[in-house]
C-alpha cells in the first residue's frame, strides 16, 4: 500500500505521524499525572496550580510575537537566509519573555500579597518564559518537515517534568514547588533541543545573526497576528483567572479539570494543520483551485473528528470525572460536557489560521479573536457569579463560535471560508446524500 504513495507524500505523513504520536504521549502522560496530581492537591490547591499556569501563559504571549507561521514562511520561501531568520527571531521573542516576566512581576506585587504562596508560585513559573526562545529552532525543523526533533525534545520535557511532579507528590512537598515544573520542562526541551539542533542543521546557533531591517518587517506583518494572539490567549485562559478571583480557587480547580480534558484534544487539529501548512502553502502557489479543494476537504475531516471526539466525551463525562478524579470533581463532569463542544470550533480554527497566513490575511486574525476576547470576558463577568465553573464553559462555547465561526460571515473575503465551514457542518448529510446519487 504503502508503495503506491508518492515519496514527497509519506514525507509528510511521516511529519504527521510523528507530531500525532508526540502529542498522543503528551495527552496520555499528562493525563495520568493530571489525575494523581488533582487528587493530592484537591480542587481548591488545583485551582491555584491552574490559576498560576493560566497568568502565566497568558503574559507569556508576549513572547510569541504571532511569528511562527510567518517564520516558517519565510524559511520556506528564503532557504539561504535562514540564519538571519531565526537569530532574528530568537532576540525578538525573548526581548518579548523579558517584557512578559516584568508584567507578571507587577501583576503579582498588585493583585498577590508580596510574600505569600502564590506570589511565589508566579514568580518561579515566569522564570519558565526566559527559556523559551529557544523554541524558535522548531521553527526551522517544521519547515523542513522533520518535526520528528521537536517532538522528540518536547516529549523528553514532559518526561522529565511528569516524573518530577509525581516525586513531589509521593514525597508530599507543598504546593509552591509545583511551579517549578514548567521550568524544569522547559529546560530540559531546551537542551534536547539544541542537541539534535547542532546534529542535524547547516546552520548552527553561532552562525544566527540579528538583522534589524529583518526584525521590522517581521513584526510588521506579524503585529496582526500578535495582537490576535493576544485575545486568543485571553479568551482561552481569562476563564480561569476569572472563577479564581470571582468565584475562588475551588471553582478553578472544578474547571481545571473539566479544561484540562477537553483541551487535551486540541493537539490533533494543530498536528495535522501544521504538518500539511508547507505543502498548503506550495498548493496556494501552483494551483488556487486545488488549493480551496484541499482546504475544503481538511475542513471536513477536522470537523468529523471533531463532533466524534464530543459526542464521546459527553456521553462518557460522569463516569469519567468521577471514576479517575473522584466525588470532590464530580461538578467537573457538568462542565466538560460543555467545555467539549467548543473544540468543534477549535478544529475549525486550525485551518482558518493556516488560510489567514497564507493569504496574507492577518486583520482578519485580529478581528476574529478580538471578538471572542471580548466576549469571553462579558460572558464570563455576567454567568461566573451565578454559576461558577459552568458559567465559564459556557461563556467559552459562546465565545469560541463567535470568533472562529460566526465572525467571519461578515466580510466578504472571510466569507467563503464561513460557508466551507457551514459546508463542513453539513458533511454528513453530504456523504449520504453522494452515497444515494
Amino acid at each position: 500500500m504503502l508503495q503506491v504513495i508518492p515519496k514527497k507524500i509519506k514525507k509528510y505523513i511521516a511529519n504527521t505521524s510523528w507530531l500525532l504520536s508526540e502529542k498522543g504521549i503528551t495527552v496520555i502522560v499528562g493525563f495520568l499525572v493530571s489525575i494523581v496530581v488533582a487528587r493530592f492537591l484537591g480542587p481548591e490547591n488545583y485551582g491555584v496550580l491552574g490559576y498560576v499556569i493560566s497568568l502565566t501563559t497568558l503574559f507569556s504571549v508576549a513572547g510569541h510575537m504571532g511569528l511562527s507561521g510567518l517564520v516558517i514562511r519565510e524559511i520556506v520561501r528564503d532557504p539561504n537566509g535562514r540564519g538571519e531568520v531565526l537569530g532574528t527571531t530568537y532576540l525578538i521573542k525573548l526581548a518579548g519573555m523579558a517584557i512578559g516576566v516584568i508584567l507578571i512581576l507587577l501583576y503579582a506585587s498588585i493583585i498577590e500579597t508580596p510574600g505569600t504562596q502564590v506570589f511565589y508560585m508566579l514568580l518561579i513559573a515566569a522564570s519558565a518564559m526566559l527559556i523559551q526562545p529557544v523554541n524558535v529552532i522548531d521553527f526551522w525543523f517544521q519547515s523542513q518537515v522533520q518535526a520528528k526533533y521537536s517532538a522528540i525534545a518536547r516529549t523528553v520535557g514532559l518526561l522529565v517534568s511528569s516524573f518530577y511532579k509525581l516525586l513531589l507528590v509521593f514525597s508530599g512537598l507543598g504546593l509552591v514547588y509545583f511551579a517549578l515544573s514548567g521550568v524544569v520542562q522547559a529546560v530540559v526541551s531546551a537542551m534536547v533541543l539544541l542537541i539534535l539542533y547542532r546534529h542535524k542543521a547547516t546552520v548552527t546557533v553561532s552562525q544566527w545573526r540579528f538583522n534589524f531591517a529583518r526584525a521590522i518587517t517581521l513584526l510588521k506583518q506579524s503585529w496582526m497576528v500578535f495582537a490576535g494572539a493576544i485575545f486568543a490567549v485571553i479568551y482561552m485562559k481569562i476563564d480561569m483567572v476569572m472563577l479564581k478571583l470571582i468565584a475562588g480557587a475551588e471553582s478553578a480547580g472544578v474547571y481545571s479539570v473539566a479544561a484540562q480534558l477537553s483541551e487535551a484534544w486540541y493537539f490533533v487539529p494543530t498536528a495535522i494543520v501544521a504538518s500539511l501548512f508547507p505543502k498548503l502553502i506550495k498548493l496556494r502557489e501552483q494551483d488556487e483551485g486545488i488549493f480551496y479543494k484541499r482546504l475544503q476537504q481538511l475542513f471536513d475531516l477536522l470537523f468529523m473528528m471533531a463532533v466524534a471526539v464530543a459526542v464521546v466525551v459527553t456521553l462518557l463525562a460522569p463516569f469519567v470525572v468521577d471514576t479517575l478524579y473522584g466525588q470532590a470533581y464530580s461538578e467537573s463532569s457538568n462542565v466538560l460536557a460543555i467545555h467539549i463542544w467548543a473544540g468543534v470550533f477549535i478544529f475549525m480554527r486550525a485551518a482558518f489560521s493556516k488560510w489567514i497566513l497564507i493569504e496574507n490575511a492577518l486583520v482578519f486574525s485580529l478581528i476574529t479573536q478580538g471578538c471572542g476576547a471580548l466576549m469571553n470576558v462579558f460572558l464570563n463577568y455576567l454567568l461566573i457569579p451565578y454559576y461558577g465553573a459552568t458559567g465559564a464553559a459556557i461563556a467559552t462555547l459562546v465565545s469560541y463560535g463567535a470568533a472562529s465561526y460566526f465572525a467571519l460571515l461578515f466580510n466578504k473575503r472571510t466569507r467563503p471560508i464561513f460557508w466551507m465551514m457551514t459546508k463542513s457542518f453539513l458533511f454528513p448529510a453530504r456523504y449520504i446524500y453522494s452515497l444515494r446519487t
